[in-house]
């Protein structure tokens, strides 16, 4: 099994949860599959855990990834690390199918000198985007990371240490008002690609504005966003 290739012009293309197409999602080897390749970035999600360390997971629990019902806000690290994930057939015969923390996936995303977007899915404090920062700088990878959320509060938190720091908002339809409120933040927006349109994008690009859609999993769609100029696509299986 490979990725599906498609014309992306100048279009940057993100693997969505590592190369979740071909390995388990958010998972290390899903983000050195991607490295292995092509990809200008890897995305990621993180939640916290209750003794305070930022685990790899879309999901807030392991019930669809692993079938364990283990709600990670409600769950310490040495707890989560003892799941085994499903792998991308079912089974669970990989013992190397963990869910991962957020030292691992920056580590690897330096090694392979791949852009780190950074989904932060729980609601975190102040004090919570601090230290996340401050992981990061211990890489000394900022200048190579894009913060995103649903929680725009998560992204005006970032903002407020790190002014300048590359930031997309994720959200489903991409109006005028979405347009004018980043347009006024400086957040870059991240939509959901079923409703995107060109003249969306045109718009979103005038008032400065970066735009990334997910998920984009077929060759015509693929290209069809590059035609029309979208900076980022975001994906399980295109490159």
């Amino acid at each position: 099994m490979d990725t599906l290739k498609f014309e992306k012009k100048s279009t940057l293309v993100i693997a969505h949860r590592g190369l979740s197409g071909i390995e388990k999602e958010n998972t290390c080897s899903a983000f050195v599959a991607a490295g292995n390749r092509s990809y200008y970035g890897i995305e990621t999600d993180i939640h916290r855990t209750r003794d305070g360390h930022f685990v790899i997971n879309h999901d807030g629990d392991f019930k669809r990834v692993a079938g364990e019902d283990i709600v990670i806000e409600d769950s310490t690290l040495e707890e989560i690390q003892n799941v085994i994930l499903f792998d991308t057939d079912g089974t669970k015969g990989r013992a190397d199918l963990r869910p991962t923390i957020l030292e691992n996936y920056l580590s690897i995303c330096k090694k392979y000198g791949k852009h780190s977007v950074l989904e932060l899915k729980s609601k975190f404090t102040d004090d919570e985007i601090v230290k996340i920062i401050d992981i990061i700088k211990s890489y000394d990878y900022l200048e190579n990371v894009t913060f995103i959320s649903f929680e725009y509060e998560n992204l005006l938190k970032v903002r407020r240490v790190l002014p300048n720091q590359s930031c997309q908002y994720l959200f489903w339809k991409l109006t005028d008002e979405e347009i004018d409120k980043l347009a006024k933040a400086k957040i870059d927006a991240d939509v959901w690609c079923i409703e995107l349109t060109e003249e969306q994008i045109k718009k979103a690009h005038s008032r400065g504005l970066k735009v990334n859609c997910w998920t984009v999993n077929e060759i015509e769609n693929g290209e069809k966003f590059a035609n029309w100029g979208i900076d980022f696509i975001t994906t399980n299986i295109l490159e």
